[in-house]
């Protein structure tokens, strides 16, 4: 139980409170060391501000020491302590390249990335928390600097490939962002073998002056084994396959039905006729619809899964559903954020049987617009699990048979095709922007092995689910917004300034132009252009190059609003099965329905949130990545034995060392090298995407259709290289409209 106790002191630090700390003392400090304008202050100086006794000073020593190590001040020599900005420094996460460099993202958010140089990392290895200092300002404002200590190591073992050597051994990490290899002493081989991967625990961390040392401690196998390296990526992104002893024993006292007890005081929507709309392969229902037709529009019913019911703060299984943050969800397994006594289980919306919810119920007026809303606690029952498939097969009156068998629910599904496309173009009028980018779906037949790779379909089943799951979102974060209580927001932030001058530069090649009245263009401007594309050759190229030119949306107890929804207010509230911060909007909503926000728990969250925000947003991050690398690691595993095979594709990413083409037959990218073209020297064009030839002036941009043929597929680093097949190829696309000169823009645009 001493890990769990650490576990929750490491949680409660994040709130100011470890160590019987209370929020207004860590406050207090921090107002202490804003006000020292002349130099840092000493530790006597900090205990006589506050009025703290020599013989009263040991819960400050431990403030502080919580505060050195989660970045929020610096001890200096003379232990004198100061906040970083005033220090110049910056903290936050170190992410390392390949080639040797890296950045320091600040743990704030604010400010630009610190660029960190090959000899300055300062012994830190990639997704360390940092301090780094700022040694000057480029071109830009780029800020660069170099690493002058670590507050917390990313990771206590490295995953990576058996070396031996003469009297030692290397492990060559797998994650190319752990730059250095970790040196192995002869006795602590543990019999492995060169070129195995192994796990080895790092016994001695990098610094100026030596490498990292480590002992292997697990000889996992051989790396053309996919069960091998599937467990390398979930070691390489920090992801548990087992829960804990403690959580799994906690999770054994799950019930396995509703209790009358656990109904009481609830609303009870179970004679509501209530559907789940989920894909085929899906086990962890979130989230149930009813829906009913008023005198002025339509009364929707949002139940979400009430995790928070059966997950209380601070217990075992709480403190591992925060520290994984989300489930991941791999081709052929789920990691799931809960155990599956919960998350397929009771809080999982199963039909025929009780369940608890959190109900959104909305209604709408006969134009779409939300008019009345309430939020309770409920029981419901769905009648039926339905999947995207068979709802598109009813709409659309193909499938007879289905229609018999589901006759009783066909004109409420009817209903909500009505609701959800009334929502849709709203939102399209409004500027919500809807990049119709395919995603790839691996099917795997019932041996484990991959079938095929093909573009994933979206079907008016998923508008309808899409639609209301953003409605409830947006209900329960403008309720919060509108009171002006500190609350958990899902944000995405407007593109930069310089984003958006190379993204009107690029589609002014295209003879397209981004139409607003004034100012930086609003989403309603970029939404137009994509309207304004759609089904033309162009359409992907656009889509793709805008998507890049925005920022990730991230969590923040900041309500910045949703510049890709145009929403003011909007927060995630209809997944707490498979993410954190969605069970910790539930808590929130609880505490404002039992009438329980009061000072205190406002104090407590407007001190939890931020840190809170910014763990969850690394854990999406971490998860996302994890997602795209078995994705193609499990292309490269469908496409090793189709080396040597042509393939037409178009042209789907430039970059100066080549470009990358996706398969027609397959969803599949493959990488063509600038070396393999053989008829010029190509220089990249960064702004328009495109390689040109110094001689020939042959280009090859994003959406040119082209002929590969397959050369080599490497598992390892999860790329497939191909060649032009011959001179198979197309010219680029011409502009949509005719092209204008850059002087005759530049006078438009003045």
């Amino acid at each position: 139980m001493n890990q769990n106790k650490n576990k929750r002191r490491g949680r409660a630090a994040k709130a100011g409170k470890k160590r019987g700390a209370p929020v207004d003392a860590r406050q207090a400090v921090t107002a202490i060391l804003s006000a020292a304008s002349k130099r840092p202050v000493s530790f006597n100086d900090i205990a006589r501000s506050l009025n703290i006794g020599e013989k009263e000073t040991g819960p400050l020593k431990n403030l502080l020491s919580d505060m050195e190590q989660d970045g929020s001040l610096i001890r200096i020599s003379g232990n004198r302590y100061g906040l970083a900005v005033k220090l110049n420094l910056v903290t936050g996460e170190f992410i390392c390249h390949p080639d040797g460099f890296g950045f320091v993202k600040p743990e704030s958010g604010e400010g630009e990335d610190v660029f960190i140089g090959p000899r300055k990392l300062g012994g830190a290895m990639h997704g360390d928390i940092v301090v780094s200092r700022v040694e000057g300002v480029k071109d830009k404002g780029r800020r660069e600097g170099s690493i002058i200590r670590v507050l917390k190591r990313a990771r206590t073992s490295v995953v990576g490939r058996f070396v031996p050597e003469r009297g030692y051994a290397l492990v060559v990490p797998s994650d190319a962002r752990i730059i250095d290899p970790i040196i192995i002493p002869p006795s602590e081989s543990n019999g492995a073998e060169d070129g195995l991967i192994v796990e080895a625990e790092i016994t001695r961390w990098p610094s100026k002056g030596s490498g990292a040392a480590g002992k292997v401690i697990k000889v996992i196998g051989r790396p053309e084994s996919p069960d091998v390296e599937v467990e390398v990526i979930l070691k390489k992104y920090g992801l548990a396959n087992l829960f804990p002893p403690a959580v799994e024993f906690e999770s054994k006292g799950v019930p396995l039905a509703v209790s009358p007890a656990d109904i009481k005081g609830r609303v009870d929507l179970r004679g509501k006729l209530t559907v789940t709309i989920d894909g085929e392969t899906a086990k962890d229902f979130d989230d149930a619809v009813s829906i009913e037709r008023t005198t002025g529009g339509w009364r929707l019913f949002v139940s979400i899964a009430d995790v928070s019911h059966y997950v209380t703060p601070l217990s075992p299984i709480d403190i591992e559903a925060y520290a994984r943050g989300t489930s991941v969800y791999f081709p052929d397994r789920c990691i799931p954020m809960l155990p599956e006594a919960l998350s397929n289980g009771i809080c999982s919306l199963n039909p025929k049987v009780d369940r608890l919810a959190l109900t959104a119920e909305m209604e709408f007026n006969s134009d779409g617009h939300l008019v009345k809303k309430k939020f309770y606690e409920s029981v419901i029952k769905s009648a039926e699990r339905m999947t995207y498939t068979a709802i598109k097969k009813l709409l659309s009156g193909e499938d007879t048979e289905l229609n018999v068998k589901y006759n009783c629910i066909i004109n409420d599904i009817k209903l909500m095709e009505e609701l959800a496309l009334l929502l849709s173009a709203l939102r399209t009028a409004a500027g919500s922007i809807d990049f119709d980018l395919p995603e790839p779906q691996i099917i795997i037949d019932i041996e484990g092995k991959i079938e095929n790779i093909a573009r994933s379909e979206r079907n008016i089943a998923h508008r309808i689910i899409e639609e209301f799951m953003l409605s409830a979102n947006r209900a329960v974060a403008s309720e919060f917004s509108s009171r002006g209580l500190p609350f958990l927001y899902r944000v995405h932030a407007s593109p930069s300034e310089e984003s958006i001058n190379d993204f009107k530069e690029f589609i002014a090649g295209l003879g397209l132009v981004i139409k607003s009245k004034s100012g930086a263009p609003g989403p309603k401007a970029f939404q137009s252009l994509l309207e304004e594309v759609k089904g033309t050759v162009a359409e992907r190229l656009v889509n793709h190059v805008l998507l890049r030119s925005m920022k990730q949306a991230i969590y923040s107890d900041e309500n910045i609003g949703h510049f890709g929804l145009a929403f003011d207010d909007y927060t995630h509230f209809t997944s707490p099965i498979r993410r954190y911060p969605d069970l910790v909007v539930h808590r929130l909503l609880k505490l404002l329905l039992r009438s329980e926000y009061g000072k205190k728990e406002r104090d407590r969250m407007t001190a939890e949130l931020p840190a809170i925000t910014a763990h969850a947003s690394a854990r999406e991050r971490k998860a996302m990545e994890a997602e795209r690398e078995i994705i193609d690691l499990k292309k490269c595993q469908f496409m090793k034995d189709k080396e040597g095979e042509a393939f037409d594709g178009f042209i789907s990413g430039v970059a100066s060392f080549g470009f990358f083409v996706e398969l027609k037959e397959y969803f599949v990218e493959a990488l063509v090298r600038v070396s393999s073209l053989a008829d010029d020297y190509y220089t990249f064009d960064e702004k328009r995407h495109t390689l040109i030839g110094s001689r020939t002036k042959r280009t090859f941009r994003l959406a040119d259709p082209v002929r590969v043929k397959i050369s080599r597929v490497d598992l390892e680093r999860r790329r497939i290289d191909a060649e032009l097949d011959g001179e198979a190829f197309t010219k680029s696309i011409a502009p949509i409209r005719p092209r204008q000169s850059y002087k005759g823009r530049a006078r438009k645009r003045n």
